[in-house]
């Protein structure tokens, strides 16, 4: 890499970290002083006219200092990812003993890791989790419409009632079906949505697949219509000290930013199309499809519960620690994923 390439990568990363940490645009001679003590002030201003030009940093009013452009703010991430590597966070034994004493709510333990994060950030954290979870199943009806396709009606003590289509690659009789869908009435009905999609059916189908080969594969199929009748429901956590960060000075951003987490259903949509396997996402700008809402920022990760897909992190203004952030909510719903994955939240 040629000199100037890494002198120019170092001096972007600079500006941001100092505007991070400061708030104010940031001067050349802050920069000298703090950052780049090896290189002459002359040259520090020419690569600050470079990075201007490049589109990274822009200049507030004449005489100010700079601060980072949405495309600045891109490079700097790009620039930063391999450091993340290095760092980890060190509650995460924490949060495996919380999500083990928490086995049987699964939902509880999700908010107190929430919880755990808006402390850890003094941001405003989310958890994506279904709607449907905390519900309770009152009633479970399967009907044939043909060609091996069947339709779940999932109905909840609140009066709500879910449905979905699902197709079949084996052969069920109707007096087989109506056996199957009375014996999962009696041991299912009364059992929380969570529980029956976390725990019931994944132990139903571990004991029972030696006996049935059709039970087994029925059990697979309901566990997938469990989850695709889960929608998801946000919760925010956050102290009231998040407003309190200079972005939340006016009332014009703070409207913007309520009509943000208000926007549920944008949101979802937004953390579907773009959410990563594993790892961390980062939306800003234009990827978060509102011009009023371009001042912010979304980091979150993807998780999963015995296969129930979730997402976690954190919505804040742009200005914010993402050196600190990202390995956090990665290692968080890491955690999550792999605790639960090997089993450690049902009881032995």
């Amino acid at each position: 890499m040629k000199k100037t390439k890494i002198r120019l990568d170092k001096t972007l990363t600079s500006l941001v970290d100092e505007y991070i940490a400061c708030v104010e645009p940031v001067s050349s001679r802050i920069l000298n002083e703090k950052y780049l003590t090896e290189v002459s002030s002359a040259t520090l201003r020419l690569d600050l006219i470079k990075l201007e030009k490049m589109g990274y940093i822009e200049q507030p009013y004449t005489s100010a200092g700079r601060t980072p452009t949405i495309k600045g703010y891109r490079e700097y991430l790009s620039l930063i990812e391999p450091q993340h590597e290095r760092v980890s966070y060190e509650g995460m034994n924490l949060l495996r003993e919380l999500l083990m004493a928490n086995y049987r709510d699964t939902p509880r333990a999700l908010h107190f890791i929430m919880q755990l994060l808006a402390r850890e950030t003094d941001q405003l954290s989310f958890v994506a989790e279904p709607e449907v979870s905390g519900g309770y199943l009152a009633r479970l009806e399967v009907f044939p419409i043909g060609n091996h396709k069947y339709i779940f009606v999932m109905s909840l003590d609140s009066g709500l009632d879910k449905t979905v289509i699902m197709k079949f690659d084996y052969t069920i009789t109707d007096a087989q079906l109506r056996r199957l869908v009375r014996y999962l009435n009696d041991e299912l009905v009364g059992q929380r949505i969570y529980d029956i999609a976390n725990h019931v059916l994944v132990e139903m189908r571990e004991t029972m697949h030696q006996d049935s080969a059709l039970i087994s594969q029925f059990l697979k199929e309901l566990h997938k219509v469990f989850i695709e009748l889960s929608d998801f429901f946000i919760n925010f956590d956050g102290s009231i000290s998040f407003l309190e960060q200079p972005e939340f000075d006016s009332k014009h951003s703070i409207l913007n930013f309520m009509n943000l987490i208000q926007r549920q259903d944008k949101l979802l949509n937004l953390m579907r199309d773009k959410a990563p396997k594993s790892g961390v996402q980062i939306l800003m700008g234009d990827e978060l499809n509102e011009p009023h809402w371009q001042e912010f920022a979304i980091i979150y990760g993807r998780y999963e519960v015995f296969g129930i897909p979730g997402y976690l992190g954190v919505i804040a203004p742009l200005r914010m620690d993402y050196r600190k952030l990202i390995p956090l909510v990665r290692d968080i719903t890491f955690t999550i994923t792999d605790t639960t994955k090997q089993g450690m939240m049902i009881p032995k």
